[in-house]
């Protein structure tokens, strides 16, 4: 009941703001979350803090891991160090914002809080679909070209395409912003959310948002597509290069190479394929907030556990990184005793 009142006084608030002359209105937002029931929130609290502690330890000890151990200093884990890097940047975009809206129970979010949320949010989510297709490249040269591996993926390459990747990303982020900051709010300020999505905020848009909701499709189209088609394509001539190899112990040693990376591609598109019909078929705007609590959180949460389990270096540089840990820790303790 508290909650209600607040998001009435809220509402009633924001709908005294808007400016005529301008269409400026709306200076804040509130977002719902996942639930009002009081008695669910202590268990939101601790199921997301939860979850993001895991995401942002598995996937620094993947950097870290991968940092420390020498035999690991190539190209195929280099981009695996920047896409646990973007998983960590995806989920503090939105996760940390709902934790401590759940503690305090004070929903709103600035408008330019919106924006910059935004920003960070397309800009790790599009450079985790683009440095997936990278390590798809990577991942074609190694088993069709195994010989030129080297020279093709030499440290200069790697670092253009990590360029490549992040400039890809800015400019993904900055339309999706640009195309926001346009837009004018005059009612409904509600965010049937846990963070600012651009869908949710073009309905509650007073203007018309046609050539916006063209714009947004034209753009993941274009951010989205091309990725996705690298990596169909990279994956097809790598089946049709191992399918050519007459011992069974070949094919499954090469398709070895890339299972990681391959369950990681499926869990990130099947779930954003998966959201995106489950939105569109379903009415209710709080059943995608709940959908979408899968791709910005349990996605990151588990690739660093994908790697590990199925990469038996990654196992041996966690073991030794833990050693080494663990002899830090001791030297400490004698040092203090």
């Amino acid at each position: 009941m508290e909650l209600k009142s607040k998001k009435k006084t809220y509402k009633r608030r924001c709908l005294c703001s808007v400016d005529p002359q301008n269409g400026t209105g709306i200076m804040e937002f509130l977002l719902l979350g996942l639930s009002d029931d009081p008695q669910v929130q202590p268990v939101l609290f601790c199921l997301f803090l939860s979850m993001y502690l895991v995401t942002i330890t598995g996937n620094l000890l993947i950097i870290l891991a991968i940092s420390s151990d020498p035999q690991l200093h190539s190209p195929m884990y280099f981009f695996l160090s920047i896409l646990s890097t973007a998983d960590i940047g995806f989920t503090s975009s939105t996760v940390p914002k709902m934790i401590w809206d759940i503690h305090t129970q004070s929903r709103t979010i600035s408008h330019a809080g919106c924006l910059v949320q935004l920003s960070f949010f397309y800009v790790f989510g599009c450079l985790d679909n683009v440095i997936l297709a990278v390590m798809a490249y990577d991942r074609f040269v190694a088993i069709c070209h195994p010989l030129h591996y080297p020279v093709i993926m030499n440290p200069r390459l790697c670092s253009r395409l990590l360029l490549l990747s992040v400039c890809i990303s800015l400019m993904e982020s900055q339309l999706h912003c640009l195309m926001i900051s346009q837009l004018t709010f005059c009612t409904h300020v509600e965010i049937p959310h846990f963070f600012c999505d651009i869908p949710q905020l073009l309905r509650l848009s007073c203007g018309d948002t046609s050539t916006d909701n063209l714009l947004m499709y034209f753009i993941a189209a274009i951010f989205g597509g091309v990725p996705v088609s690298g990596i169909l394509y990279s994956y097809s001539r790598i089946a049709s290069s191992v399918l050519r190899v007459s011992s069974m112990g070949g094919r499954s040693k090469a398709f070895s190479t890339c299972g990681s990376h391959l369950s990681v591609v499926c869990l990130f598109y099947g779930t954003g394929i998966g959201v995106y019909l489950s939105s569109a078929v379903s009415q209710s705007p709080r059943k995608g907030a709940v959908s979408s609590v899968v791709y910005t959180t349990i996605v990151p949460m588990l690739n660093p556990f994908i790697y590990s389990l199925r990469n038996k270096d990654i196992k041996r540089a966690f073991q030794k990184l833990l050693r080494q840990l663990m002899l830090l820790l001791g030297a400490y303790s004698v040092l203090y005793e």
